[in-house]
């Protein structure tokens, strides 16, 4: 069955960086959209980045030009490197797995979550 287990996330100061990774088994990796999203307490799920098979990239306005999501399907891993982080990037992290090659907004499959936390 399709399984995501994510890492990497952590506390940091505002303006530190942080790389989370998503390694994903069970399904063909390389064909499908792959997720970043994020929740902060008291918030609604937002997505921050994703990437489709082809490795076009599409990001959350809030996130532009500060993380960078990549795919490595060699080791059918999924990263999001997050820099110049801010206290407002506070959230748990989630990677999910689209339902088509093409990010449709539609994800299936879901990583159990990683805790960021920046400091100011």
């Amino acid at each position: 069955q399709v399984r995501l287990v994510v890492s990497g996330g952590g506390s940091v100061h505002a303006g530190g960086s942080l790389r989370l990774s998503c390694a994903a088994s069970g399904f063909t990796f390389s064909n499908y959209c792959m997720g970043w999203f994020r929740q902060a307490p008291g918030k609604e799920r937002e997505r921050v980045a994703d990437i489709n098979s082809g490795d076009s990239t599409s990001y959350a306005d809030s996130v532009k030009g500060r993380f960078t999501i990549s795919r490595d399907n060699a080791k059918n891993t999924l990263y999001l490197q997050m820099n110049s982080l801010k206290p407002d990037d506070t959230a748990m992290y989630y990677c999910a797995a689209g339902r088509y090659s093409r990010c449709s907004g539609i994800f299936d499959d879901w990583g159990q979550g990683t805790q960021v936390t920046v400091s100011s």
